[in-house]
């Protein structure tokens, strides 16, 4: 049975600045890192670039429209920090601030509850050059973002997320270098990772000491793992996975520390540290954000560095991004930090499907998509029924958009865009999550 609206659940959809607005350097915005990325030859597998986006900077009215047309009751987006601090420290922008107060007013009148992420992946590129997320500073140029953009737009926002999927900024920016800003290198990652954490902590305090009605928040991604075989290698293999994807910046924060004993190589962030450090990295959130998609199949692999494994393929339906689908990682996922007693609330902020989208005679008829989310909803219910404080549901993502290194090409949205028009067509799963928030399917 699908949940209904009136047990206080939230149905939503979710998005990104960097992924919609547009409009990359009008009103005083400047670069992000990934508007310079970018421009960097094979780094964008369809060659685009993210400086068009969906013209949300424009189109944001009907945007509006169209979570109205949804019914969804919630709306997560993130703000540019580019827009906001065009050079990263300094004076607020006023057309930036402006901007983001006219989309968070509408979104009240219209009873849509905003959940406002602060950072989501597009840092301003001025601060990259003074090492980004590798520069122990950024902890006071965060809060300093954070302290600001509450003043300016607090008033509007009842919930923040603080850092979106930390593990994959820092992984695919810094350690692997196929996300923006595109730096490589073990070092780069554990200073990344260690900073990110205490940014978040620090950003969420300083919103706190302001703004004490506010609910506050951050969101993971999250690879449900299973075992090639059950024996001991494998098993160990799989707990390796697990402490990367899944608990590296969710156990230091409730007060566990980091996995070093599954990941010995994490002890290597340690020269890093300052007095009380792991004291500064807790924090105790409202709510955690859970960011998911797919499952791995885990085998152990001596000749893997650091980790020791390897994912299997399994003959399992896949998306267009090549994810297996398995809707059962998502309802083990919540069981797992359902068991946290430092978890007060979850919602699963971002879960979808890039699937090849075609118009005909004016429609899409993306079946794949609905059935991905009817199963995965379904696995949703089954845990909140079992008593996983559940209390949201967001789909990624409200519109097609540029998906980071794939650019234009893949397509998650449930309205379909049309880039050189920018015109939005509801998709079948548009009008399929429409009904079902109405409770008529």
């Amino acid at each position: 049975m699908p949940i209904a609206p009136k047990d206080n659940f939230l149905y939503g959809v979710a998005t990104s600045a960097a992924q919609i607005e547009g409009a990359a350097w009008e009103d005083g915005r400047l670069d992000s890192i990934w508007d310079v990325f970018a421009r960097k030859k094979g780094k964008i597998k369809d060659r685009s670039h993210p400086s068009p986006g969906c013209d949300h900077y424009h189109l944001w009215q009907k945007d509006v429209e169209n979570l109205v047309w949804l019914g969804v009751n919630a709306y997560r987006f993130s703000l540019s920090w580019s827009r906001l601090i065009p050079l990263g420290r300094g004076e607020l922008n006023p057309k930036g601030v402006s901007f983001y107060q006219r989309l968070l007013a509408a979104l009240r009148k219209n009873d849509i509850r905003p959940y406002v992420t602060l950072y989501h992946w597009d840092l301003p590129q001025s601060l990259e050059d003074k090492g980004g997320w590798t520069n122990r500073d950024i902890t006071s140029w965060f809060v300093e973002y954070a302290h600001k953009v509450d003043k300016a737009l607090g008033e509007f926002i009842d919930s923040y997320i603080i850092l979106n999927e930390p593990l994959v900024f820092t992984a695919l920016g810094y350690l692997l270098g196929i996300h923006a800003p595109g730096r490589r290198g073990l070092a780069n990652f554990l200073k990344a990772m260690h900073h990110a954490l205490l940014a978040q902590a620090e950003a969420a305090r300083a919103i706190r000491a302001q703004n004490k009605q506010v609910r506050l928040g951050t969101s993971i991604s999250c690879v449900m793992g299973y075992p090639y075989r059950q024996q001991e290698k494998d098993l160990r293999a799989l707990a390796r996975f697990d402490a990367l994807m899944n608990r590296l910046f969710v156990d230091p924060v409730v007060g566990r520390g980091y996995p070093t004993q599954e990941l010995p190589v994490l002890k290597k962030a340690e020269r890093y540290f300052a007095p009380q450090d792991l004291e500064k990295i807790c924090f105790d959130f409202d709510f955690w954000g859970i960011n998911s998609y797919t499952t791995k199949l885990v085998k152990y692999a001596w000749y893997v560095p650091y980790v020791h494994y390897r994912e299997i393929r399994r003959d399992l339906p896949r998306t267009e991004m090549d994810w297996e689908i398995e809707p059962q990682g998502i309802y083990d996922l919540l069981k797992k930090f359902g068991s946290y007693p430092e978890i007060k609330e979850i919602l699963i902020s971002e879960n979808g499907a890039a699937f090849y989208d075609e118009v005909i005679g004016g429609k899409i008829y993306d079946f794949r998509r609905i059935n991905y989310l009817k199963q995965h909803l379904a696995m949703v219910e089954k845990a909140r029924q079992e008593g996983v404080p559940v209390r949201g549901y967001f789909v990624w993502s409200l519109m097609d958009n540029f998906e980071w290194a794939e650019g234009f090409r893949m397509r998650f949205g449930l309205f379909y865009v049309n880039y050189e028009t920018k015109e939005r067509l509801p998709k079948e799963s548009a009008w399929w999550y429409r009904e079902l928030i109405r409770g008529n399917t």
